[in-house]
Order: structure tokens, then C-alpha cells, then sequence
């Protein structure tokens, strides 16, 4: 079985730490033959990991399309709002596509991305790792069998935790919906998608509230400064001091997210020069750090999602109520319960999450991903996570922000994405 080749765009947090380590894992599976990567630190890294030929290095996603197409698929892990593009590019020159979540910040590209797949008769797949966790798969099996019987109401909440609230979207990438998406769509997809998948319906309805109800310059503390490392007074006992969350020795878990130099001296520089080290009051940034929404599914089932980045840790919690029993599960422990109303069994099953930071989802996508690249045209075409059957989960999103900002008025689900493609929203 020969390598699939691929080309990878963003060489950043997940284009370096799970595409690239599959990579390297799996090399008779995957051979990374091209990269795209903005950044000149991580482009050397990944082109002298993967010993990708000079020619092949780029520094912007473009180059990368200027000698057609020269591997069997691409990989898209660029920024929110460098997605679409690329990816029609890439459909348009015959690439199978994983394409990093959400498809677009907006929903007619979404819409579009889906169609050309199929015009183009290429898998475009996105990556909602969570549906391939043993967690969640385990979950949905137990739902397929019936042995809830019908779901009445789906409970998630996603714990973000405060240090990746604080590193992603207050200083980091994600801090400004114009520059890449809302909190809902940016972070919470994944949830959304798990709770459509998991009710398997249509949802109808959709309203949410939720603010940036914390992170914001009138709630900096007297004393404070512009740079936590800048003599402030408060930073000691404030719990959002970057110099407490990038400088851990000896590992430097965020900081690897921050600079490429993780001795003493790199982490200060980029401290007192880049975005991570300002303080989190006196951001640029504008989304929620906080979302509640409410979903209403074909036939009266009901969910609840709740986002929070005032958390110690992250996680995810679900409780699923249906008419034959209940399911209570921990994500972040790799636990769940079913109890069964007829005969009081508590049946408890525990998951392997090793792997990543989605229950071992990120390998296990990428590994079906690729299988079904090599099946296609000899079985049916599909995937788990297609762009067709990630499009609710956009849409729940969208309109959940909707409703947000028009003070959690309801939206019909059908008549927003009516309105969308008519240019009225």
C-alpha cells in the first residue's frame, strides 16, 4: 500500500502537532511532500521533519497552487477566514480535502464548499474529531440501538478552562470574529455538531445569549499595566498573568504555542514583543466568553449547550434523557453511564482517551480520512464528518449567533438560511 501524498497548508497548531505527527508516525500512510506556512519557523520545522524538497516550501497558500496539482490530497489548517478559497481551489484542481473546522464564517460559502464537492466528485471532509473519539462513537452506538428509546432532551456543556480561554480568544488568534469567527462557530461547532449528530433529526429552531462578560478594559484591576511583565502591581494574584501561564518549567506547555525559543530568554522576548504577553484587559479582543444556546429538533426534542471560559479546566459533560433510559458522561474522564428505567442497570463504560486532546479523535479521523480516499470510486463515497453532513452544525451555529446578537430572539433554522442565500443576512 502505497503513501497517500499530501500538501499542507498552515503549519500551525494542528498542522504541526496532528497532521505532521501522523505523518511521522504512519509514513507508509502519509507522506507530507509540500507546506505552506507563513511563518518561517515552523515552515523549516515541518519541511526539515518531513525532508520536503525546497521547491516544495512556501510561504503562502497560494505558491502552493501555482504548479497545479502535485499531490493526492490537500490539508487545510490555515485560519478561519483562509479556508474557503483554497479549498475551491483545491476541489476545482481534483484534491481530496480535510479541511479544518468551520468550513467558512459564512454560511453561503459553507453551502457552496458542499456543492462544489459534489461537482467535483471529491471528498471534503471537516474536522469534527469529536464524532471519531471511542467516547462519542460509544455513545452514538448505544443511541442507534434503541436502548434510550426516543431522545427527549440533549445537556452539553464545553468547559474551555480559563487558560486556553485566555491564550486563544482574548490574546491569541481567535480573540476578533472579523478576523476569523464567533466564539460559536470558532470553538463550539464541535459541540453543535456532536448534538446534531447524536439526535440524528433536523433542527428547526435556534436561540442563544451570551456576552464578553469579563475580558474587557473597564474590569482591569487598579495597578494594572498594558504587559503583564511591565511592573504591574496585581500580577502575582491575578489568575490570567501570562508570566504564570508560559513561563512552566521545564515543559512550557503554552509556550510552545507562542515562539518557537522556549528557553527563559525567548519566552520573555515574546512576552514583552508579541500578543500573548499583553494583559487581558486590554485586549483587542470582542468575543463571548461566555454562550448559552437552545435548539428545538424535528419532532419536539429539545437540546441545551453551554459554553464557559471561566472554568478550571477544559471538558466536555453530556446527559441525554430519552424515553427508555439515560445517558450521564464525562469527556475528560473518558466515562459514561447508561441506566436502564426498565430493569435499574447502571451500565458504566470507560473509553481509552489517550492520543490528543479529543479522546484520541485527531489520529482516528485522519486514519478514516484516508481510508476512505483509498476506497474511493470502489465503495460508496462518505465520510463520517463530510462537508454535506457537517452543514446543520454551521447552520445551528450561524443562527445561534444570530439570535445572540438580536437579544435571543428565536430563529427558524429554514427561513435564516433563506434569507442567507438571498443576500438578506
Amino acid at each position: 500500500m502505497a503513501a497517500l501524498t499530501a500538501v499542507l497548508l498552515g503549519a500551525g497548531s494542528r498542522g504541526r502537532y496532528i497532521y505532521g505527527p501522523y505523518a511521522e508516525k504512519y509514513p507508509h500512510e502519509l507522506n507530507i511532500i509540500a507546506v505552506a506556512e507563513p511563518d518561517e519557523g515552523r515552515r523549516k520545522l515541518i519541511s526539515r521533519i518531513h525532508g520536503i524538497k525546497p521547491d516544495y516550501v512556501y510561504s503562502s497558500w497560494e505558491q502552493a497552487f501555482e504548479r497545479g496539482k502535485i499531490a493526492d490530497i490537500m490539508i487545510i489548517s490555515t485560519l478561519d477566514r483562509m479556508h474557503f478559497v483554497p479549498a475551491m481551489k483545491a476541489l476545482e484542481l481534483g484534491y481530496h480535502v480535510l479541511l479544518e473546522k468551520p468550513m467558512s464564517p459564512k454560511l453561503e460559502e459553507c453551502v457552496q464548499l458542499v456543492e462544489a464537492a459534489q461537482a467535483h466528485d471529491r471528498l471534503l471532509v471537516v474536522s469534527h474529531v469529536l464524532r471519531y473519539s471511542l467516547f462519542w462513537a460509544g455513545i452514538k452506538q448505544h443511541l442507534d440501538a434503541g436502548e434510550l428509546g426516543d431522545i427527549a432532551s440533549i445537556q452539553l456543556t464545553e468547559n474551555v478552562g480559563y487558560a486556553h480561554m485566555t491564550h486563544s480568544y482574548v490574546r491569541g488568534n481567535w480573540r476578533r470574529a472579523e478576523e476569523t469567527s464567533p466564539m460559536i462557530l470558532a470553538k463550539s461547532c464541535h459541540d453543535l455538531d456532536i448534538i446534531s449528530w447524536l439526535m440524528g433529526g433536523e433542527c428547526k429552531s435556534v436561540s442563544s445569549f451570551g456576552s464578553l462578560f469579563h475580558f474587557k478594559k473597564e474590569n482591569a484591576p487598579a495597578g494594572s499595566t498594558d504587559r503583564c511583565i511591565e511592573g504591574c502591581e496585581v500580577e502575582k494574584e491575578c489568575p490570567f498573568s501570562a508570566l504564570k501561564l508560559y513561563i512552566q518549567p521545564p515543559d512550557h506547555p503554552w509556550a510552545r504555542y507562542m515562539t518557537h525559543d522556549l528557553s527563559h530568554e525567548g519566552i520573555v522576548k515574546a512576552l514583552k514583543e508579541g500578543p500573548f504577553g499583553r494583559c487581558v484587559y486590554r485586549c483587542d479582543n470582542d468575543v463571548v466568553d461566555h454562550q448559552v444556546v437552545n435548539l428545538e429538533f424535528d419532532g419536539g426534542a429539545t437540546a441545551a449547550f453551554t459554553m464557559s471560559g471561566f472554568t478550571q479546566g477544559g471538558g466536555r459533560r453530556v446527559q441525554i434523557m430519552g424515553t427508555r433510559g439515560e445517558i450521564l458522561g464525562d469527556m475528560d474522564e473518558g466515562t459514561y453511564t447508561l441506566h436502564r428505567f426498565a430493569t435499574g442497570e447502571a451500565v458504566e463504560v470507560r473509553c481509552n482517551i489517550a492520543g490528543d486532546g479529543h479522546g484520541g479523535g485527531d489520529e482516528r479521523m485522519v486514519a478514516s480520512f484516508l481510508k476512505d480516499v483509498r476506497e474511493y470510486g470502489r465503495q460508496p463515497a462518505g465520510s463520517r464528518t463530510s462537508a454535506a453532513a457537517s452543514l446543520q452544525s454551521h447552520l445551528m451555529a450561524f443562527g445561534a449567533e444570530e439570535s445572540r446578537l438580536n437579544g435571543g430572539k428565536s430563529v427558524s433554522l429554514a427561513d435564516f438560511k433563506r434569507a442567507s442565500a438571498a443576500g438578506i443576512v
